[in-house]
């Protein structure tokens, strides 16, 4: 064996950031898969010894001397010991060099796909490492083409040079959003699993954590906690209501993540496709909480009923933006507030 291998353990590590202990074992691994290949029966009575200071590799066989040889893969005589260690005796282990350059052809080719099979797995596993902290965060992807068997998009992520081919299911790409070959749009890493093809990426354009991570990206002052998102209600491609707070008084939380020209807030809109944005304030009571849910209506009152439902009465001129179209703003405040809230003309309400 060569200096040639060690030379390329340091390449490998140099050019793909796989450590050489690890290619050193599967250099240890394929060479005993190699032998045993060749040389049935043989089981742990074979090993490898690497020197990286002289660059040499050695193999060895290991046998115990006995007076008779029951059986030859892990015993020899006294006689044929003396050849390999001169004053050797009953009982004694014997390492016998193996020369590696008499391997056969289908014995070096199992070696051959030990050491490349060892190189995709270690490039998986960095992979999976890098993805795997990029959950719950948004990356850019390029759509490259349509995925025929799921319906969705087959698209391209890069990260730290590295690129991995990943699935936007039909379920979670926006309603009516039409994505083309090319197209770079941002998606929101759900969840990423081990697999032996590598790492699978769950992806989504419709997660409300998108909503979030494209304030956090946007807003100064929600990408450094100042103002907090408390809640997050979604429908992809149609409307999301989100409810902030903010601790210090000299911040506006509404006008922060709306901006100058409404510059903030359009940018976030851009990038799901024109989705409408309402921003509320978040209120520890949950009465004013739900008054401000259900914005841009006014609200007269809300009455709480118990722990998750309640009543909320509204000027008669005002019953249709309160309920919305479809039902959509009462719909998006209840899931925002977590109230099950039953919306009344000033008209038809009870009295207090």
């Amino acid at each position: 064996m060569n200096p040639e291998i060690f030379d390329a353990i340091a390449q490998i590590e140099k050019e793909k950031g796989i450590p050489r202990e690890y290619m050193k074992e599967k250099i240890v691994q394929a060479l005993t898969t190699a032998y045993r290949k060749d040389n049935a029966g043989v089981t742990e009575n074979i090993f490898v010894e690497l020197d990286e200071e002289r660059k040499e590799i050695r193999m060895y066989v290991q046998k115990v001397v006995v007076e008779d040889v029951e059986n030859p893969t892990f015993e020899l005589t006294v006689e044929k010991a003396r050849e390999y260690a001169p004053g050797a005796d009953v009982g004694d282990a014997v390492n016998i060099e193996v020369p590696t350059k008499d391997f056969g052809r289908i014995a070096a080719q199992t070696a051959k796909q030990v050491i490349i099979q060892g190189i995709r797995e270690a490039e998986r596993g960095m992979i999976y490492e890098e993805y795997s902290s990029r959950e719950h965060e948004v990356l850019t992807a390029q759509v490259i083409r349509p995925d025929p068997r799921t319906g969705g998009s087959v698209v391209e992520i890069t990260s730290k040079g590295e690129t991995v081919e990943a699935v936007l299911p039909p379920g979670e790409q926006i309603r009516d959003e039409m994505l083309n070959t090319g197209d770079r749009v941002k998606v929101y890493v759900i969840e990423v699993r081990r697999t032996n093809r590598g790492p699978q990426m769950l992806l989504s354009r419709t997660h409300p954590g998108l909503v979030r991570r494209l304030f956090e990206l946007e807003v100064p002052e929600v990408g450094d906690g100042t103002v907090e998102i408390r809640s997050i209600a979604r429908e992809a491609g149609q409307r999301s209501k989100i409810a902030v707070w903010s601790n210090d008084e000299g911040v506006d939380p509404i006008g922060a993540c709306i901006g100058v020209r409404r510059g903030r807030i359009n940018a976030v809109t851009g990038e799901l496709g024109g989705e409408k944005i309402d921003v509320v304030r978040f209120c520890e009571e949950p009465d004013e909480f739900i008054a401000q849910a259900l914005a841009p209506a006014s609200v007269l009152r809300v009455d709480l009923i118990d722990t998750k439902s309640c009543r909320v009465v509204v000027p008669d001129d005002q019953l249709s933006l309160a309920i919305g179209k479809e039902g959509q703003n009462a719909r998006l405040a209840a899931k925002l507030t977590g109230f099950k809230i039953d919306i009344k003309p000033e008209s038809r309400a009870e009295p207090v």
